[in-house]
């Protein structure tokens, strides 16, 4: 199967700039896999296609202010923190990278300074730092949006308001890069109607990475290798989900990192607890084994997370929610609407 299967036209009008003023009033497209239905509503009203003893399964991954700009003798440079390797030291991204060599100091504020160690490939280098780096940036940072989604940093009205609402109301776990989008709809009165309905809420966490963003540079689908996200699912999470599955209880994921997690946890017949990490690459022609229902957003086009919602869904079905979508104007991408997969 071709990555040119899996693209399509989008004016950049349908790109999401910003989040509606209240989360649970984005558009929601209801897909019937039985039916071969499609459906057209408000996420307010997503209650209503759970039943009772049904399980929902969130990803409470927390993003980090991960996008700040540093100074390199007097240049300004944008930085995108990705993961603490070890302590004090930093896993980042550089634009333009050219300009950031092993060596180099950078001092992002009069108490955020770091030295560069070493370089990697598109624009990765390890630094070192002798203060507590979350801290800092949680003093600076900027929401790490997707690069679709255009701000300036002099846009502080539009820049508080992505550090509040790039963030699904139930994050916890902090680790993220990426928010997981599918949640960004929920809000709490909706989550207190859903518990209020006998339907199971449980978490797990998957921190997103730059496994999200990868773009998919070969022909042929299969020869795509996916970047490395870590995860974790709690002893009582997977005792849950488990026994849901043993009583033939939908399990409902939201967001294709839930997918991806739940997925790769999957051995010898049960959900395994625990850390784990996972390169899993789900495209059509993968049998699923726990997720039964899925709630997503729309996705980009050549995009792995668009050959996973296909290979749930079937990629002539998709294909035409997408044309549905495009036509009824719905919004694209993080800050957009979403689809619930029946």
């Amino acid at each position: 199967m071709l990555v040119s299967d899996f693209d399509f036209d989008l004016s950049q009008k349908l790109i999401a700039q910003a989040p509606l003023e209240k989360r649970d009033q984005s558009k929601m497209m209801v897909l019937d896999r039985k039916t071969g239905s499609i459906q057209h509503t408000r996420f307010k009203a997503f209650p209503e296609y759970l039943n009772r003893g049904d399980m929902l399964v969130l990803n409470n991954t927390r993003v980090i202010p991960a996008r700040v700009w540093g100074r390199k003798q007097g240049r300004i440079i944008e930085f995108l923190f990705l993961r603490e390797c070890q302590e004090n030291t930093w896993e980042i991204l550089c634009r333009p990278a050219k300009s950031v060599r092993p060596g180099d100091f950078i001092s992002f504020s009069d108490h955020f300074k770091g030295n560069v160690v070493d370089s990697g490939p598109e624009g990765k280098r390890i630094m070192q730092f002798s203060c507590d780096v979350l801290s800092e940036l949680k003093k600076i940072g900027h929401a790490p949006l997707p690069p679709y989604i255009k701000r300036k940093k002099c846009q502080d009205e539009l820049n508080q308001l992505d550090l509040k609402r790039y963030q699904t109301v139930y994050a916890k776990d902090e680790g993220s890069i990426a928010a997981p989008t599918a949640g960004l709809h929920f809000t709490p009165e909706l989550l207190k109607t859903i518990k209020a309905r006998s339907i199971v809420v449980n978490e797990i966490s998957l921190h997103v990475g730059l496994a999200t963003f990868q773009p998919v540079r070969v022909e042929e689908i299969q020869d795509h290798k996916m970047l490395e996200e870590a995860f974790f699912i709690s002893p009582k999470s997977a005792q849950m989900i488990n026994e849901a599955k043993s009583k033939s209880c939908p399990v409902i994921a939201v967001g294709t990192t839930s997918v991806r997690a739940l997925e790769s946890a999957f051995e010898d017949g049960k959900v395994q607890h625990g850390k784990h990490s996972t390169r899993l690459f789900i495209y059509p022609g993968y049998s699923f084994c726990v997720v039964d229902h899925m709630l997503t957003n729309f996705h980009l086009p050549r995009s792995t997370l668009l050959m996973l919602v296909s290979a749930f869904a079937g990629l002539d079905f998709i294909k035409e929610a997408y044309k549905e979508a495009i036509r009824h104007k719905y919004r694209f991408f993080s800050y957009g609407d979403c689809m619930l997969i029946l």
